[in-house]
């Protein structure tokens, strides 16, 4: 038999709450959001790119997030370094997306698991406050920023994964 993706349990946001425990609550409703799109599918199934022209998968969305949530929390926001992409790469930037095979899927699925816990670990006891300069953007952004961005990124991109899902096999919802 061949592997699966684990169900996962959706983490409902909380209806009430402080700022930081409403965007932590949302952050982590996406994230369940995209493992349960996963949910029950095979690598081959994972991989697929089932809206051509579009090189997107859900496996290609999982790799991407898994960099995503690198890059923001522990890289840019925690100052960690030495840590570099674990998809993306200079010559291929896509790489995350376009270089994801099935056979890496399992893999795939348990690196953003544990993207998603050191981020969080990283992330834990500082303040929303907190700043850090962006090269890139040429401003300084707040930890408030990124939590709002990543919501904003997982929310784009898990309505990617709805439909890539109903182009696979013709679930919808969760």
């Amino acid at each position: 038999m061949s592997w699966t993706a684990p169900e996962q349990t959706r983490t409902d946001p909380p209806t009430v709450a402080g700022e930081r425990a409403a965007l932590e609550g949302w952050l982590d409703f996406h994230r369940s959001t995209l493992l349960g799109k996963c949910h029950g599918l095979t690598g081959e199934q994972l991989a697929q790119r089932a809206v051509p022209p579009s090189s997107l998968s859900l496996l290609g969305l999982v790799r991407h997030m898994t960099d995503v949530e690198r890059a923001w929390f522990r890289i840019r926001s925690a100052g960690q370094t030495g840590l570099r992409f674990r998809y993306a790469a200079d010559e291929t930037s896509d790489a995350d997306i376009d270089l994801a095979e099935p056979s890496g899927a399992e893999a795939a699925l348990a690196a953003y698991r544990e993207e998603c816990e050191l981020a969080r670990a990283a992330m834990a006891g500082r303040s929303l406050d907190d700043t850090f300069f962006h090269d890139r953007y040429g401003r300084t952004l707040d930890l408030r920023w990124v939590y709002l961005h990543m919501i904003e990124e997982y929310a784009r991109h898990n309505g990617h994964a709805d439909l890539l899902r109903e182009r696979i096999d013709g679930v919808t919802g969760y």
